[in-house]
């Protein structure tokens, strides 16, 4: 990085990457956000996994936020995109 940013908005970083690549961008993702507000838009849950808070949407609309084990927890909209991820790996 060129500067120094308090807060990055990272949209999609990982999008268009294969699998191993985007394990590697996380990785880096990880490095550059550590001490610094970070807003990840990310369908990769092993994204939002790392995040402290989680913000789901749906149609638009915010239905939950809150920490990764207790939204897994709560039985609600991230719930069950983990179930269904988990499940299919």
């Amino acid at each position: 990085m060129l500067i120094d940013p308090e807060v990055l908005v990272l949209d999609e970083a990982t999008a268009e990457a294969g699998s191993d690549m985007a394990q590697s961008l996380d990785r880096a993702a990880l490095a550059v956000t550590e001490g610094r507000t970070a807003v990840v838009v990310a369908h990769r849950l092993s994204q939002a996994e790392t995040a402290d808070v989680v913000v789901v949407m749906e149609n638009g609309r915010v239905v939950e936020q809150g920490r990764p084990d207790e939204l897994r927890a709560s039985g609600g909209a991230y719930a069950r995109l983990w179930a269904s991820w988990t499940y299919g790996r």
